[in-house]
């Protein structure tokens, strides 16, 4: 049990077998030493400063893993913020909200049952991964055991519910009565989507999936298809305007139009950049290099600066800071908004994408098939021990292309263009195609499946 748990943007392993409560102490111990060792510029003396937000999603882990995490930052002299249990984004929020040093959401995001982890951000909502502090914290979790400290931090409880309602409200505003089904994922939306929107005008919701007992009906990722099966059925039925999954702690969605087809992600950024640029003329926009080239040319079309970065929230966090961006997207279903600390949030995604369907007579069907011109593979799976080698190779064989090498490789042709990346953590390469129509996609595809090792179903 040890440095395996920590990730490329977190941390995150099956319970207790890779993570148990005495690793949460250390890792307690470890992230209050990193924290507070952050607050250059800052009173080291105030207490509050010293003090750690922590919260904890719905699974069965979670209350004991997020009281050793809490005894641990104790132990270190730090003081602990307890706010319950919340969605991810709510973490955000607090460690803009609270004057404090950091925060940690007790959570393994969209994972199976059996997994939890640890995520951790600075000050201001800052994300802290491998390159920004993660691996420090690591380094000093691995290096003690659990042991009397002699110090105990001080301990408070705090909800948030009414602020936190109050900040997410405010950015919806949608003018015309729509029916929406939601599919919780047996996740954090369960408990807190009722709670934020329950009694918003204009809105005729039903959840489903709601119950938060740490089991799933499916797997709380909706990413996979055959998770949002059940949401696609309840909004033909229904006769919904739209349909929205969130993952297991509500920082991720995807959507489903009116008549039950998947809205893929930067099929929704291409949408929203455009309503983002009208408010707000000449931002740029941020999106992940696996998107569609609709996004880059909406955005263009909108007057905005388009701005592509490679995978995850950490870089794609940084870049919007750095060009104080307006708004990113990812394909994972990850959005993020300048007005929410340049942080992700599934329930501001959900609030304006409502505000366009809302303040429009189209249907969401409608709206998004003129974003829907090029032909997309999805990001598919291969399993493959030389990542790096493979990549190469298939950079030198379409070296007529633009290849470029900001994560993974990039190959653009005019009329069609892959990436291949590796996985962070796994013996895998994902590849997403993009062509002019399907049929120079299936060749395309064709082409490069024999390149890149066995296909794997994930």
């Amino acid at each position: 049990m040890g440095s395996e748990v920590f990730k490329a943007y977190d941390i995150r392993g099956v319970y207790p077998t890779a993570l148990d409560e005495g690793l949460a102490w250390r890792i307690g111990h470890a992230t209050a030493q990193f924290l507070r060792s952050t607050l250059t510029g800052y009173d080291r003396s105030d207490p509050e400063l010293n003090s750690v937000v922590v919260g904890r999603d719905m699974r069965k882990s979670s209350p004991a893993l997020a009281g050793a995490l809490i005894d641990g930052l104790r132990a270190a002299g730090a003081g602990v913020i307890d706010i319950g249990m919340i969605d991810t984004s709510q973490i955000y929020f607090a460690a803009n909200h609270l004057r404090c040093c950091g925060a940690v959401q007790t959570t393994a995001s969209h994972n199976p049952a059996q997994y939890n982890g640890f995520k951790i951000c600075g000050k201001g909502g800052r994300p802290i991964g491998q390159d920004t502090g993660l691996q420090e914290v690591a380094r000093i979790a691995m290096a003690m055991t659990r042991h009397e400290t002699g110090v105990t931090g001080p301990l408070r409880h705090v909800d948030l519910t009414q602020p936190y309602k109050q900040f997410v409200r405010g950015f919806l505003q949608p003018t015309r009565a729509l029916k929406i089904v939601i599919d919780a994922s047996n996740g954090m939306a369960g408990a807190w989507f009722d709670v934020l929107f329950a009694d918003a005008e204009n809105l005729d919701t039903t959840v489903i999936n709601a119950e938060t007992t740490g089991e799933f009906v499916h797997d709380p990722n909706p990413l996979a298809d055959a998770n949002l099966a059940q949401l696609q059925k309840e909004v033909v039925k229904q006769k919904a305007d739209m349909g929205i999954c969130f993952d297991g702690d509500a920082d991720r969605c995807m959507f489903v139009d009116n008549k039950g087809k998947i809205v893929r992600c930067d099929t929704v950024t291409a949408l929203l950049a455009r309503i983002f640029l009208d408010q707000h003329p000449g931002s740029t926009i941020v999106y992940d290099l696996r998107s569609s080239r609709v996004v880059r040319e909406e955005i263009e079309a909108a007057g905005g600066v388009p701005r592509r970065e490679r995978v995850g929230h950490a870089f794609m966090k940084k870049t919007l800071a750095d060009t104080k961006a307006v708004f990113g997207g990812e394909i994972s279903g990850h959005f993020y908004f300048k007005d929410n600390w340049y942080c992700d949030s599934g329930f501001l995604a959900f609030a304006h994408t409502v505000n366009v369907l809302g303040n429009q007579r189209k249907s969401f069907a409608s709206l998004v098939k003129p974003l829907q011109r090029y032909a997309g593979s999805g990001e598919r799976n291969f399993s493959n021990d030389d990542k790096d080698g493979t990549i190469q190779a298939l950079a030198e064989k379409y070296n007529d292309g633009e290849v470029d090498f900001v994560d993974g490789a990039t190959v653009q042709y005019e009329d069609w263009w892959f990436n291949v990346r590796p996985s962070n953590t796994e013996p895998l390469l994902r590849l997403i195609v993009e062509a002019a129509d399907a049929r120079l996609l299936k060749e395309k595809l064709a082409e490069l499946t024999p390149l890149l090792g066995e296909p794997v179903e994930h």
